[in-house]
């Protein structure tokens, strides 16, 4: 790329490593430019406590913090919950928030008449991919940096040297340098002992786990929850009607408490190299459960399963960075249509790390106790036996080719 006429950046700027070390760097080698720090509100809470006077004192004019987090939920993971995205066990928590923090980074970029937008994701994995996806969609032809795929610096620990170097301040040491990515949904870990996959994640130590304690540190008494569902999207918690945003918010209070939703695993990344990564997601399994046990009920076995297969390619998508693409809102339109009766309670009980059904309802119910019951019914089994010849039949006529006897 070239570095004249890069008179404003528009940066993706979450106060981590990456993106502080990368405002001084930009101006280094981008001929002093105006950096403006643009940070998604995606539900991380605490991170974004002093974000703004770190921007400033890295060199950042200004810091524009947008409110992401309904957009995020309504928008994409309500979608993707209806449909039951899982991107090989992985419930996407770093891939949905990147489209709508793609998205607003083009729109700041576009009104503030930026020549270019950075951003921190390495060339080693999904998230460059992610976001400029999504800014090709909101603004082609927008010069992107990536300094990842430029700068000399190798590694983590040559990024602390250079921020040392620089008066960056950071909030983390060389020996809790995980890469760690936190929204609403999740809090993922990436690094230090977990790259030799023989390691065991370090649960019980202090400050590793940040959303969830270790189930073996777990209460030894069940909670309970009642999560409401209308037309497939939560609507309710315990009987009280909440946006869904809050919903998730509860339940990873109550679900972390109890130890819900941690794991670890060694994903394919986009990229062709597998990842290992412990991801805290303790609402968003309860959700995804709750969803599945309440379409047991109320969608019909075709549609179901077609749905199911459906799921694998919807989280590709996302996965991959295409949630602004065609197939992925004609995929969300059959959810829509699959959903519309996914109405109703699911009651559950978490104890431990594991979630128990604890019972559910739908005035949309396709289960019939008088059909499927053991003691007397209206069913006449009688009929079975005409419909096992039927469907037999081509069984029999194979069996009869096979000795001679057609």
């Amino acid at each position: 790329m070239k570095k004249d006429g890069i008179k404003k950046v528009v940066l993706a700027y979450s106060g981590g490593l990456d993106t502080s070390v990368i405002i001084p760097w930009l101006k280094e080698n981008y001929d002093d430019p105006e950096i403006i720090a643009v940070s998604g509100n995606v539900g991380q809470a605490d991170e974004l406590e002093g974000l703004e006077e770190r921007a400033l004192k890295t060199g950042a004019s200004k810091l524009i913090v947008a409110d992401l987090v309904d957009e995020m939920v309504d928008d994409v993971i309500i979608p993707s919950i209806k449909i039951g995205a899982k991107y090989e066990k992985y419930l996407l928590g770093t891939a949905f928030a990147r489209p709508v923090i793609g998205k607003k980074l083009a729109e700041i970029a576009l009104a503030e008449g930026a020549d270019a937008i950075a951003h921190g994701a390495t060339g080693k994995g999904n998230d460059q991919v992610r976001f400029e996806l999504a800014i090709k969609r909101f603004a082609p032809g927008m010069k992107i940096i990536a300094p990842w795929r430029e700068w000399d610096i190798k590694s983590r620990e040559e990024e602390i040297d250079y921020a040392e170097a620089h008066n960056v301040p950071l909030k983390i040491s060389r020996e809790t340098n995980y890469s760690k990515d936190k929204n609403l949904w999740h809090l993922s870990h990436e690094g230090l002992d977990l790259e030799d996959i023989n390691n065991e994640p370090q649960y019980d130590k202090p400050g590793f786990l940040e959303m969830s304690v270790s189930p073996m540190q777990a209460p030894d008494v069940p909670a309970e929850v009642t999560i409401g569902f209308e037309a497939g999207a939560p609507v309710s918690l315990n009987g009280e009607k909440m946006k869904a945003s809050k919903i998730i918010e509860k339940l990873n209070k109550i679900g972390g408490d109890n130890g819900i939703g941690i794991i670890d695993i060694v994903e394919n990344r986009l990229v062709g190299m597998k990842d290992r990564g412990v991801y805290e997601t303790p609402g968003g399994t309860i959700l995804y459960f709750a969803h599945e046990q309440l379409e047991m009920i109320t969608v019909d076995k075709d549609t179901l399963h077609v749905k199911e297969k459906l799921a694998v390619d919807f989280a590709d998508l996302i996965y991959n960075g295409k949630w602004y693409s065609p197939l992925r809102e004609a995929l969300s339109a059959f959810a829509d249509e699959a959903d519309k009766y996914t109405t109703g309670e699911v009651k559950l009980k978490l104890y431990k790390g594991n979630i128990i059904p604890a019972g559910m309802s739908s005035p949309y119910s396709l289960y019939s106790e008088n059909l499927v019951t053991f003691g007397e019914s209206d069913y006449d089994q009688a009929q079975a036996e005409g419909f096992i010849n039927l469907w037999g039949l081509p069984t029999v006529v194979q069996a009869l080719r096979e000795q001679g006897k057609l």
